[in-house]
């Protein structure tokens, strides 16, 4: 390249010679005017021109020096007056953002809360149908024939008789005897059943799910719920067992402090029967809106396995006896999170749903 060539290089450089900052300009200053400038390099050069040609390329270097400075004193003007650069507003110390996590549902928590509890002292977990025929969820249940839990306003029928043959898990002679309606599951009791005709004692079990009632959907009712039932069948077991189960139950959900009563009640299925009440956690029984001002809230039914039903199961009971217990999750929840209204935990509201956490359960 000769030093025409080199001149102009130098020229268009200069000229898009752009600085936004003090340090960009003094950086222009020493690469172009500097003892190694690419303009005092150029400089040099012109010692070796010849001497008739010092005139013309001497004149055109004093041009490109004067430019040089032109450009430098415009772009420190620049620097000089350009409004301070924004620092940045993103702290590079702070812990990075991790993705947001769900959480189980509270009915989720509870009911596994409850199978915890229960699996500790030896219960197993069985799973049944949600549509079940006449003989399971009534018939083996000692519900006699007129029992008003048979009738539209409590039940979800689903088709009125079938055939054997039209739906696993219905048996001959309940179609032998016009019970093959099929209708949503009222209790998971139905599992029980099951459970009872294909084992053998000593049978200790529950069984959580959701079940169905024909009812108007309130803030203390909903036509699907559900429920934890537990069945225990072995020799020789007694009401005192029965107490001392639910005790233990009550005392690991709810807190030591916690006391339980037992009042007389009735169900087809068992015999002697009971309702368990527990002290109001909410008010510590001095009487609250929950507990109706008694003290008292409660929580489920239970009693000794009715004979009847061991025989409809097939199981001895002259030689074997057992007790039962159903409660509903959404009633154990609303003790523990002190819900209102049972419908919040059917909306979905991420609002509602975002404050549970296993983390957070008080029991």
């Amino acid at each position: 390249m000769n030093l025409k060539e080199r001149i102009e290089a130098v020229e268009a450089e200069i000229a898009a010679a752009v600085a936004t900052s003090p340090e960009a300009v003094e950086a222009f200053r020493v690469g172009m005017l500097g003892r190694n400038g690419k303009v005092t390099a150029l400089l040099d050069a012109f010692k070796e021109v010849p001497a008739e040609e010092k005139r013309v390329w001497g004149q055109r270097l004093n041009q490109l020096k004067n430019a040089a400075r032109v450009r430098w004193e415009e772009l420190k003007a620049h620097a000089e007056t350009a409004p301070a650069e924004k620092s940045s507003e993103v702290d590079l110390t702070r812990p990075a953002l991790t993705e947001h996590t769900g959480s189980l549902h509270p009915i989720s928590i509870v009911r596994q809360r409850i199978v915890d509890v229960f699996a500790r002292i030896g219960y197993t977990v069985s799973q049944g149908p949600e549509v079940e025929d006449d003989h399971h969820n009534f018939g083996a249940l000692n519900f006699p024939a007129d029992h008003p839990a048979r009738d539209m306003q409590d039940t979800f029928f689903v088709q009125d008789l079938v055939t054997s043959s039209e739906v696993p898990g219905v048996s001959s002679s309940a179609v032998e005897n016009d019970a093959g309606a099929l209708a949503l599951r009222t209790h998971t009791s139905s599992v029980q059943v099951r459970v009872m005709e294909g084992g053998e004692p000593p049978i200790r079990t529950i069984s959580p799910g959701r079940v169905y009632r024909n009812e108007a959907i309130s803030a203390r009712a909903h036509c699907m719920f559900h429920q934890v039932e537990g069945l225990y069948v072995d020799k020789g077991v007694s009401f005192a067992e029965l107490k001392g189960t639910l005790d233990h139950f009550a005392k690991s959900m709810f807190g030591p402090e916690v006391k339980i009563r037992l009042r007389p009640s009735y169900f087809p299925f068992t015999e002697p029967s009971a309702e368990v009440d527990m002290n109001c956690t909410i008010c510590g029984g001095s009487g609250c809106a929950v507990c109706k001002h008694s003290g008292w809230v409660e929580i489920m039914g239970c009693g000794m396995v009715d004979p009847a039903v061991l025989t409809n199961c097939g199981i001895d009971p002259e030689v074997y006896s057992g007790f039962a217990f159903g409660m509903g999750v959404e009633r154990v929840a609303q003790l523990i999170y002190r819900v209102p209204d049972l419908r919040l935990y059917w909306e979905n509201d991420v609002r509602f749903l975002d404050q549970f956490t296993v983390g957070a359960f008080r029991g």
